[in-house]
């Protein structure tokens, strides 16, 4: 297909974004008003009970960010004014049909201008209650989906998963879609409909005991959803409830332009516009932070695995260009964005940079002296690690619970603190094993293919729309933009 180029195609478009005030929606929004400033109105659906409290967080969260620094040192003093003419908070919530907007002259106003809509709206967390989770990752796309049929100018529905809708495999995942009911224990046996009357089935049970208390009930919804999970194959609640809202979205489109886009781990900015910049914590992150903060004595994995990660700037360059080759494309297309096949990092090699950037950028102690930088053990095997917890954490534990008993109760609320916290880290260990030791490597063909075609039309287009992780030296990202930026932007 011939094309204009990126930023031409995006001229005079209405663009409506879920999720808008999360890390890869603000990358998005960014880039949208530096590259085409012609774009006609950019909407974001802001969960807000009303257009006053949308407008507070669009302010808080998004447009104060340093990310749109490039942009407010372009425009200077119009920079308010070309933001607020570009873009418009719509409060809503994804949770509830026609997204929560009550107002049926602006849902109307809105149905007849949007040209694009994407959904970016997730939550990510592996132990996140099911009935949450099903609501946002499963009933929100649905409800998304919804809304965009309505649209009657709509050129194309973008939809951001995970790559880790896959499970744990081994060998190469393929670029492949969802069936509806599709398991991954070979059947197709899973009804989202039963799976939503269980979760309301079980809240009616929990709520009608007076005697469970509110922790109660959110760790026995939680443990639902993981065993919910594993029962179909899924290792946790969230890339199960995406790979539920993947089947709604290919079952339920019709003849809908539809892209999935699955991201691997999302990282940092890599280029621009601001290098470094991160918000939230990935799971990489995590070991630097707890590394900074002294709270990492040890971890478990295999260092010399494949670390899939990709920058948030080459995520947005990629969902910008598949817009762009798919508007009216009446189909469903798949695309890893992943760097494990085309170029490959190992976790050594963020054990190496991060080692070399702390013995070369020391963190400095309580005393205002230098903390010598110190390799911290990684346990290959897993059954070393939980050793080691047994015998540096569990049996001190079970010490603390005789001496308590025979005390007559006298150290019962530490006991009680320390086994909860211990529960709790065990429990995030069962969580991040399967990825410890992840033996997948992600196909990328469908997204090689994109390459080419934005290569072959626009070679203007493929600089300043970058997607291609064979273009990254990992340990230059690792130690020159990464670590620096997850210190500033998230430990600050």
């Amino acid at each position: 297909m011939e094309l204009d180029g990126v930023a031409e195609s995006l001229k005079d478009k209405c663009i409506f974004i879920t999720g808008s005030t999360g890390f890869l929606a603000k990358i998005f929004v960014e880039k949208v008003l530096r590259i085409q400033p012609d774009v006609k109105k950019v909407f974001l659906l802001v969960r807000a009970a009303d257009t006053n409290s949308a407008n507070r967080r669009l302010q808080d969260e998004v447009i104060s960010k340093q990310l749109f620094d490039v942009l407010r040192e372009k425009h200077r003093e119009e920079f308010n004014s070309f933001f607020t003419e570009k873009v418009s908070p719509i409060a809503g919530d994804i949770t509830i049909e026609n997204l929560g907007i009550r107002d049926t002259d602006l849902r109307e106003t809105l149905w007849n201008k949007i040209d694009i809509v994407m959904n970016v709206a997730a939550t990510t967390n592996f132990y996140e209650r099911y009935d949450v989770a099903l609501n946002i990752n499963v009933l929100g796309a649905k409800h998304v989906l919804e809304f965009a049929k309505k649209c009657p100018k709509l050129e194309m529905l973008l939809h951001v998963s995970t790559a880790y809708v896959a499970g744990v495999r081994e060998g190469i995942i393929l670029e492949k879609a969802f069936h509806m009911g599709e398991t991954l224990k070979g059947g197709f046996d899973l009804d989202i409909e039963k799976e939503l009357k269980l979760v309301e089935d079980k809240k009616r049970e929990l709520y009608t005991d007076n005697n469970a208390e509110k922790d109660v009930q959110r760790s026995a919804m939680k443990e639902l959803g993981l065993q919910r999970a594993k029962t179909f194959g899924w290792p946790n609640t969230y890339v199960f409830t995406k790979a539920m809202g993947e089947m709604l979205l290919g079952h339920l489109r019709g003849d809908l332009p539809l892209v999935i886009l699955r991201p691997t781990i999302i990282t940092s900015i890599y280029k621009e516009p601001l290098p470094g910049w991160i918000e939230g914590t990935r799971t990489i992150d995590s070991l630097i932070i707890g590394y900074v903060k002294g709270k990492l004595p040890c971890f478990f994995g295999d260092q010399e695995l494949i670390m899939d990660v990709i920058p948030g700037d080459m995520v947005v360059n990629c969902m910008l260009f598949a817009i762009t080759y798919h508007l009216n494309q009446r189909s469903q297309f798949i695309y890893h964005i992943c760097s494990s096949t085309s170029n490959p990092v190992k976790y050594t090699t963020l054990e190496r940079c991060g080692f070399k950037y702390f013995t070369e950028n020391p963190r400095i102690g309580k005393n205002g002296e230098p903390i010598k930088t110190r390799r911290i053990p990684v346990f290959k095997k897993m059954y070393l690690f939980r050793a080691y917890m047994a015998l540096r954490y569990w049996l001190p534990l079970e010490a603390l619970h005789l001496v308590n008993v025979v005390l007559f109760q006298l150290f019962s609320e530490q006991y009680s603190m320390l086994s909860r916290k211990y529960k709790f880290v065990m429990r995030l260990v069962d969580l991040y094993e399967p990825y410890a030791y992840f033996r997948g490597c992600f196909d990328d063909i469908n997204t090689e293919y994109l390459r080419m075609a934005m290569a072959k039309e626009n070679s203007k287009d493929s600089k300043i729309f970058d997607f291609d992780t064979k273009n990254i030296n990992w340990e230059d990202y690792l130690y020159d933009v990464h670590i620096p930026g997850v210190l500033k932007y998230v430990c600050k």
